[in-house]
């Protein structure tokens, strides 16, 4: 039980990182105004460090620890659902945050040096129609459906 309830805990910490990172990074793309650009996209990544990298971590080692303990029936190769919800949650940490992290620094590295010489530069342009850190944090956001879908109904 002790572990059941610190794994719900921890997957509340990782939702509100994704939300946290996420939702500043789509408000970034939205705004034209350069100061909250640079702004948002350094929520955003203040966000992926404080918030939704160690929720994962926490997510990833309370679910391991939950599953290992004596009081889980569940079984981390037999468990079709389990083992597709593993491989899921491994992609998204292993591609999508990650490309979503590079992404993101490179913007707002970008947006900030927009911000000190007071105007859009051709860099940030590009990179802002490169759109990394939006497409990977929408993978990553449309990930966990998923995931909830296979631990709700463990269709495997």
């Amino acid at each position: 039980m002790t572990w059941h309830l610190l794994h719900t805990l921890a997957l509340f910490w990782m939702m509100v990182g994704i939300g946290a990172v996420v939702v500043p990074v789509w408000k970034a793309w939205a705004t034209k105004d350069l100061d909250a650009r640079a702004l948002l996209l350094q929520e955003a990544q203040r966000s992926e460090v404080q918030w939704l990298i160690p929720g994962m971590l926490a997510t990833l080692f309370t679910g391991v620890a939950w599953v290992s303990s004596d009081e889980s029936t569940y079984n981390f190769v037999r468990t079709g659902w389990l083992a597709a919800l593993e491989i899921v949650f491994a992609i998204d940490g292993f591609i999508f945050l990650p490309l979503m992290g590079v992404g993101l620094r490179r913007v707002r590295l970008l947006a900030l040096q927009a911000k000190h010489q007071g105007r859009m530069t051709e860099e940030l342009d590009e990179a802002l129609r490169d759109n990394v850190p939006v497409v990977f944090g929408t993978l990553l956001t449309l990930s966990i459906p998923v995931m909830v879908w296979l631990a709700i109904y463990q269709p495997i």
